[in-house]
């Protein structure tokens, strides 16, 4: 029997239960008493881990991009012949998966029969299946999905934005890779990133909700196999990354009334330490706060000169290999946005962040946060995210109230660089061809 911890935040009036189970799986059981109950089961793998290999092993292995997308779609075909998805119809249970950049994570959500959803969980991505004939199959499904994509200007729009911030770091492929990279992936090559990735020792499980501890327990004891010990060597091939973005601008022509665009920050000051991580983070988000919600300067002059028609949107992306920040709208004059946001930026420098907006953004940074705790589905993305980045869910109320504002006017002023400044746009079709 595993040795089971509780950690308590009395502060936010919440607990969880964590301990290493036996095959080598680390669980978190997060009780809360709401309408449903949710499960996230989640590997250390995503789309930028395409050269790795074992401790011992003496050569590295290369895959085709997109094969950790492709391995999470493979995964839901069962070797009866029944899909995962079928399995979770009869429990009542909603069941999804996702695959980012660092990491693939499946999940179910129910307000029933949760127990037998976790063995279902549990059971069908710790039991890969894969022939030549369905790897075939899949190609074509998902190269059908990547054409749609090659479609869609959000996707567009930000798979131009990272390969203009990014000359090397992989966090510029796309998390699908390309028609010509799935086409190189096969059966074997599956299975050898299967074992690699999905060794218990490099996932994860997150679960909240009317929950028992021992129950979790039992379960993980009826379904789950002890997994080999080893050690992963990755190689992200980022260390010749400049500085400085690739290119100032990717453009694309697309189906879209109006030219939307994203800017991006490319962020290289990446902190070692996990919890000076999570500090700029949260900082970062202070700082989207203040300078893009529809109260700040900048959204006010665009909006009043009628440069964009609705809000800014922004967001931060952190990760120990990459970084960079994000902010989105629409315009018929993106160039002029670009213009008002350099100037925006170094008239705030000049003056300095205004210290009640700094106090009421981390407010409110910090009541979203404990916001969260309202559902099950944050409460464990927030346990997994955390547990992936060297935190806990319980360290972030103390790491947000310890952010100053002379701590941010210094981030700030580091931050913002023009050369870290790219743009990505997305033109109607009448506008111009793709560059």
């Amino acid at each position: 029997m595993a040795e089971i911890i509780t950690k308590e935040n009395k502060m936010l009036g919440e607990k969880y239960y964590t301990f290493d189970h036996k095959s080598g799986l680390k669980v978190y059981v997060f009780p809360k008493q709401l309408t449903s109950s949710y499960a996230l089961f989640t590997t250390k793998y995503g789309s930028i881990d395409n050269k790795f290999k074992l401790e011992g092993d003496e050569d590295f292995t290369c895959v085709p991009d997109g094969i950790a997308h492709f391995l999470e779609h493979k995964m839901f075909e069962c070797e009866n012949g029944e899909d995962a998805f079928e399995l979770f119809a009869k429990t009542g249970a909603s069941a999804n998966a996702y695959t980012s950049n660092a990491r693939t994570a499946y999940l179910f959500s129910t307000t029933d029969n949760f127990y037998e959803s976790l063995e279902y969980l549990l059971d069908f991505v710790t039991h890969p299946y894969f022939t030549e004939q369905t790897v075939q199959k899949e190609q074509g499904i998902i190269g059908q999905e990547l054409r749609m994509y090659d479609d869609h200007p959000g996707s567009r729009l930000e798979r131009g934005l990272l390969e203009a911030l990014y000359k090397h770091n992989k966090v510029r492929i796309d998390v699908g890779g390309t028609i010509e990279s799935i086409a190189k992936i096969t059966a074997e090559v599956l299975y050898k990133c299967y074992y690699t990735f999905y060794n218990l020792r490099n996932m994860v499980l997150a679960v909240c909700g009317d929950i028992d501890v021992n129950e979790v327990e039992k379960i993980c004891d009826k379904m789950l196999k002890e997994a080999p010990k080893q050690t992963i060597i990755r190689d992200y091939e980022c260390e010749n990354e400049p500085k400085e973005v690739y290119k100032k601008r990717s453009t694309c022509s697309l189906a879209v009334s109006k030219p939307i665009l994203s800017i991006g920050i490319k962020d290289s000051n990446i902190p070692s330490d996990p919890s000076e991580r999570a500090k700029k983070f949260y900082a970062i988000q202070i700082l989207n706060e203040m300078l893009y919600s529809r109260t700040a300067e900048l959204y006010n002059t665009l909006y009043d000169k009628k440069l964009i028609s609705h809000l800014l949107d922004s967001y931060f992306e952190q990760d120990e290999f990459y970084s960079f920040n994000v902010v989105s709208t629409e315009s018929s004059n993106p160039e002029a946005v670009y213009e008002h946001f350099v100037d925006f930026i170094e008239k705030t420098k000049k003056n300095g962040l205004d210290k009640e907006s700094f106090e009421l953004a981390k407010r409110t940074i910090y009541a979203l946060y404990i916001k969260s705790f309202d559902s099950t589905e944050e409460i464990a993305e927030n346990i997994v995210t955390n547990y992936l980045e060297g935190t806990d869910i319980f360290d972030i109320p103390e790491i947000i109230s310890s952010i100053t504002y002379d701590y941010t006017t210094e981030l700030f002023n580091d931050f913002y660089k023009e050369e870290y400044y790219a743009m990505s746009v997305v033109n109607p079709l009448s506008k111009e061809s793709e560059e």
